[in-house]
């Protein structure tokens, strides 16, 4: 029925749509040109609430509205009276029908010569105005974007003609006109892109060559292209399937986001953003100092080598705003015995002020004397760009806007004073030697220490069974979470706003959940223990012992634990689409769901099962599998949870029996019920019941008009 109804909606659209626009024609209120693949549109609309009236190109295929240029952002119409043509001079000119101009493309005010000129809407978006007679392309809407940049269309600047295209966020939803951010080419120095506030940069990227820092950025099927020459400096990417419908937005809070339409949900899903953790934001530390957005429980600021806090209390506020300065002011850091430090894994600084390319072809040795010889010279980089050789590109003054990364980036060689440089040589070559020294004078006690110790170990490890205890709460097996990082107090308050009631998520037998954000930006779902809960007790041991050992795509992640004072939590990746249960009962979201998205869901939960009791180390048995404990992530995945009630079973074990019967009752299967006999086909009974749930969006407890005590099982298959 919805399909038919967009049909029905495209169909009146091209009733009164046009091909190309020329000088004998124009276009009102409800008339359109559309590209020859009926992607996109170009006529009038009124954006959100808005009542005004804008000239702009949308997708025509999109079910939501999703304009992607508009022409007279800032000089809307208040009425539907608007009128484009083609006027004597071949311009593209928007007015009232009382000629009022509005806007025009004005590009042959110069000439004064009449032509005749043919507007034409490409399959890429592109508005093309055309000379007739020689189809010589006099303006097009790629090189005058808005807030969208579209595959094949061009960020950056035209040496030749002077065109800079660059991106300009809407004023809000429901106002394209010029808002306060613009996203650009800064081509000084090495180029990057900038988000700017104002004229204040607000995030940018490293100079190119750029360097990608997760795999996210550029997908299967995807290619860019960077060109920096005499004549152009641009970015631009490019889709090798058609039918993908994707975008680069720049909105009005400063945030960058690609964006692919999702035609199964009707919804456009995030690939990539940014800005998006407080590293991310341009100058977060000042001047000569990183930042590490993977420091959880430490200030996220570092100064470089040489350097020091320039406000000490500042500092120690965990505000590095006023960044860093040098050590010994005193001492002149030019022929005076300085020297270089390496330091890994970065986001090279800004280099829109200070930074220039001293020469091509240059290796560390050669970039390294030509930065000793140049007193204003601070640090510098060895760059391979696109494969052919080596190039060296060195910093002149204030080093800004500095970010660390856990596993890529690039290597900065800061210049420090001798002081500095001499610290930094006897801990590289004084810890060798003192390594050494240590070894010769402990190694006669050490390895009989040792010896005696392992065997003291064998012995007591045939003896009993090794417990450890974390804080009061004790926990079998020690070797079964070695690696599982212990959470601070203080950290976990600061991130849920002190357990906030807003951020709540959900409450159970064990405690309560709440969501959180640490300081690095990653969100966490936070199981609180209730200090009343016998039960949740006995699930905290049960879940730091099993979920810590398991890793699979379809179950949720345990990130820590938090045992400190007479507090006891378990911290998790956050799901932002909740649990299954919450989605497959709620009528509104549950028209989302679509058959392809359901199977998915089964099959990755089917998944995550079959883990559990054949493809994992242990044999686990859950016990409590229902839809509230599946979660979903970002991309509508779904995780298992909550393994406070799962059994740990031997390789050869089928079955077992308890006198404590416990589990969520319409899940439970029946030989456990009544019996207390479970086993791994108790898990598959409960997959089962979920499965009936997915498909038909109903509970299992619900009952039945014609069968009032039969639940969704009997009812089902006809059973009472």
């Amino acid at each position: 029925m919805f399909k038919s109804l967009i049909l029905i909606i495209l169909f009146l659209k091209f009733c009164t749509s046009l091909d190309t626009l020329t000088t004998n024609k124009s276009i009102k209120d409800g008339q359109y040109l559309i590209s020859k693949d009926n992607n996109f549109a170009f006529g009038f609309f009124s954006p959100g609430n808005s009542s005004y009236k804008y000239l702009g190109i949308w997708y025509v295929k999109v079910t939501q509205q999703t304009v992607v240029w508009v022409a007279n952002r800032n000089d809307p119409l208040n009425d539907s009276s608007g009128v484009l043509s083609i006027n004597q001079y071949g311009d593209l000119v928007l007015h009232y029908s009382n000629n009022r101009l509005l806007w025009s493309t004005n590009v042959s005010v110069q000439d004064k010569v009449i032509t005749s000129s043919v507007a034409q809407l490409h399959d890429s978006g592109n508005l093309v105005l055309i000379q007739d007679n020689n189809k010589k392309v006099l303006w097009q809407s790629f090189d005058h974007p808005t807030d969208t940049l579209l595959p094949n269309m061009k960020l950056g600047l035209n040496l030749m003609t002077g065109i800079n295209m660059f991106l300009t966020s809407w004023k809000s939803k429901d106002d394209p006109g010029t808002g306060n951010y613009s996203l650009k080419i800064n081509p000084n120095g090495s180029p990057q892109s900038i988000v700017y506030k104002g004229s204040t940069p607000h995030w940018r990227t490293s100079p190119w060559p750029w360097i990608s820092r997760t795999n996210e950025t550029y997908s299967s099927g995807e290619k860019y292209d960077f060109v920096n020459n005499k004549d152009e400096i641009y970015y631009a990417y490019f889709v090798d399937d058609p039918s993908i419908m994707k975008r680069v937005v720049l909105d009005s809070t400063g945030l960058i986001q690609t964006l692919v339409w999702d035609d199964g949900v009707h919804q456009w899903k995030e690939q990539w953003s940014a800005p998006k953790y407080r590293c991310d934001k341009y100058g977060q530390c000042g001047s000569y100092s990183k930042c590490s957005p993977d420091n959880v429980n430490r200030f996220e600021c570092m100064c470089l080598p040489g350097y020091e806090p320039k406000s000490p209390r500042e500092w120690d506020l965990r505000n590095g705003a006023n960044g860093c300065v040098r050590k010994h002011l005193e001492l002149s850091v030019c022929g005076n015995g300085e020297g270089f430090v390496k330091v890994e894994r970065l986001k090279l600084p800004d280099s829109s002020f200070s930074a220039a390319w001293t020469g091509m072809g240059m290796g560390r040795f050669e970039c390294e004397q030509a930065c000793l010889m140049n007193c204003s010279c601070t640090a510098f980089t060895i760059m391979n760009i696109d494969g052919k050789g080596t190039n060296c590109l060195a910093w002149y003054g204030e080093l800004m806007d500095i970010l660390e990364y856990a596993d890529e980036g690039s290597d900065l060689i800061v210049r420090v004073d001798a002081i500095e440089l001499a610290k930094y040589i006897r801990k590289s070559k004084g810890s060798l030697s003192k390594q050494r020294k240590l070894a010769i004078a402990l190694v006669s006690i050490v390895v009989p220490m040792f010896l005696v110790s392992l065997l003291a170990y064998i012995w007591l490890a045939k003896k009993k069974k090794t417990k450890v205890s974390f804080e009061g709460h004790e926990l079998e097996d020690s070797s079964t979470h070695p690696d599982l990082p212990i959470f601070d107090l203080s950290c976990i308050v600061a991130a849920t706003e002190n357990f906030s009631p807003t951020n709540k998520l959900g409450q159970g037998g064990f405690g309560s959940v709440f969501k959180g954000q640490l300081s690095n930006g990653q969100h966490i779902a936070v199981k609180r223990l209730s200090k009343s809960s016998r039960q949740g007790t006995g699930e905290f041991k049960n879940e730091v012992m099993l979920i810590a050992k398991l890793q699979h795509k379809n179950l949720v992640k345990l990130l820590g634990c938090c045992i400190q004072e007479d507090e006891t939590m378990l911290i998790y990746e956050y799901m932002p689409n909740k649990s299954l249960d919450s989605i497959i009962f709620d009528h509104t979201r549950a028209s989302f769901l679509n058959w392809k998205k359901r199977f998915e869901i089964i099959l990755g939960i089917a998944r995550g099962i079959l883990y559990l009791h054949q493809d994992s180390r242990l044999k686990i048995i859950h016990r409590d599998l229902k839809a509230s404990n599946v979660l979903l992530d970002a991309e509508m995945n779904p995780k298992i949870s909550d393994f406070g009630l799962a059994r740990l079973f031997k390789e050869d074990q089928t079955q077992d029996k308890t006198t404590r019967v416990v589990g969520t009752f319409g899940y439970m299967s029946p030989e456990y019920v009544v019996y207390g006999q479970f086993s791994t086909k108790s898990d598959v009974f409960s997959f089962d019941v979920i499965l009936l749930e997915i498909v038909s969006g109903k509970k299992n407890c619900d009952s039945y008009q014609e069968h009032p005590s039969q639940n969704l099982i009997g009812h089902s298959f006809g059973y009472s």
